[in-house]
């Protein structure tokens, strides 16, 4: 143990940094009348922005990552928590991981168990503005919105985004700057923009084959 801190110091500091701030993480959940789970790992406070009339739930085992010097990946800027409407619904599931980022809920987001998101990824469920001008005009806050549904088992690399209406299913990995507008099948490996599924993944291999 005392060799492995001399390895890696940050991780220590990290650790320090992460038990400072907990007081103050704790009590901005609390505020926002959001559950504390058992286990949660939280390095720097996340931005929670969450609708008085909404609904925001994780589970046992969070760990978020907000500051630059948690994750080598650099994040962008603290992990972002937001129910964007009244109704909206933020539920997440056991162990899930994120660095930096976005999940922004105006109408539904749901990601199961066992769930990570790299470094700097977005997940959105509305387009925020309507795309007619008019409308725009007379309504800056009437975009459209569909659910997003994350299933148990997903890795989706960093610099992604995921867009309204998209479902990804179990054990399926999205690839690095990816954009995801539709639907990922179980058990694949999708990347690009727009994401196209490349291949299934490699169950019977330790790590997805890429190549």
């Amino acid at each position: 143990m005392i060799q492995k801190s001399f390895d890696t110091p940050w991780k220590v500091w990290n650790e320090i940094a992460r038990r400072i701030t907990y007081p103050w993480t704790r009590f901005i959940f609390m505020l926002n009348g959001i559950r504390w789970g058992f286990g949660w790992k939280i390095y720097g406070t996340p931005i929670v922005q969450k609708h008085r009339r909404s609904h925001m739930y994780f589970g046992d085992g969070l760990s978020l990552r907000s500051t630059t010097s948690s994750n080598p990946l650099g994040p962008n800027h603290p992990v972002i928590l937001c129910t964007w409407q009244k109704g909206a619904n933020l539920e997440v599931g056991d162990n899930f991981a994120m660095t930096g980022g976005s999940l922004v809920s105006a109408l539904s987001i749901t990601i199961g168990n066992d769930v990570s998101i790299g470094a700097n990824s977005s997940l959105m469920d509305t387009d925020f503005h309507p795309l007619v001008p008019m409308i725009r005009e007379i309504d800056p806050d009437a975009g459209q919105a569909a659910p997003i549904i994350v299933e148990s088992n997903v890795f989706i690399g960093m610099n992604c985004l995921i867009l309204k209406g998209v479902t990804i299913g179990c054990g399926s990995v999205v690839g690095a700057g990816s954009v995801v507008a539709d639907n990922v099948p179980p058990g694949m490996i999708a990347a690009g923009n727009p994401a196209r599924v490349i291949k299934a993944v490699n169950f019977q291999n330790s790590q997805p084959e890429y190549n």
